[in-house]
């Protein structure tokens, strides 16, 4: 069985964790910061990063985007992709703007926690976050965001939405974009996203 190591909050695991759920690939799950000192992180990235894929050979699949990767050509079925390469191509664009809205929070969030935080730094990530999330906007419709069926690109949506909640909930993306919020209420219904929903974790090393 494969085994997922996973921070509770983060966007880039709850994408794999989607994925494999979707495919329907049995997993465990194990919860870390790997930044803490007793995490098995290093053990299976050399960089260090979650979420990593842990294969039942003891070998590490790592970054989400490559995780996603690996798994659509290791099992191809439910396809996540769509079948035409400019969907394709729509599909992983969407995923890049997802990536760096979440990108841009997770920046956002540490320079916070600085004694002396950045006003012109944080403005900045604001300011991607807040462009991501208008071009998202521009895509959404009634039904899913590329190719008419659900896939990598509503998984990527999906989820830099949710995270918003978390860790930027001042941000009414919703009341802003109707649509994109009808778009992710129906995505968060779905089975995969209901079982995976972030929560905050503790982070007990003082960020400097």
């Amino acid at each position: 069985m494969y085994r997922l190591i996973s921070a509770t909050p983060s966007p880039y695991a709850r994408k794999v964790r989607i994925a494999l759920i979707e495919k329907g690939i049995p997993f465990e799950l194990q919860t870390e910061v790997p930044w803490h000192a007793a995490t098995a992180t290093p053990a299976y990235n050399p960089l260090e990063k979650l979420p990593v894929l842990v294969l039942p050979d003891g070998t590490g699949v790592y970054e989400s985007r490559f995780i996603l990767e690996w798994l659509e050509v290791k099992h191809p079925s439910p396809r996540l992709l769509p079948d035409m390469p400019e969907e394709v191509l729509a599909a992983r664009q969407v995923e890049v703007i997802a990536d760096g809205i979440c990108d841009a929070v997770v920046l956002l969030f540490f320079e916070r926690q600085r004694a002396a935080p950045s006003e012109e730094w944080m403005a900045r990530q604001r300011r991607k976050v807040e462009g991501g999330v208008r071009a998202l906007a521009e895509r959404a419709g009634e039904g899913f965001l590329v190719g008419g069926r659900f896939g990598l690109a509503d998984i990527a949506a999906g989820t830099a939405l949710r995270y918003l909640a978390v860790r930027f909930a001042e941000f009414d993306w919703a009341g802003m974009y109707p649509a994109l919020a009808a778009t992710s209420a129906r995505l968060e219904a779905r089975a995969s996203f209901a079982a995976t929903v972030p929560v905050p974790q503790s982070i007990t090393e003082k960020v400097v």
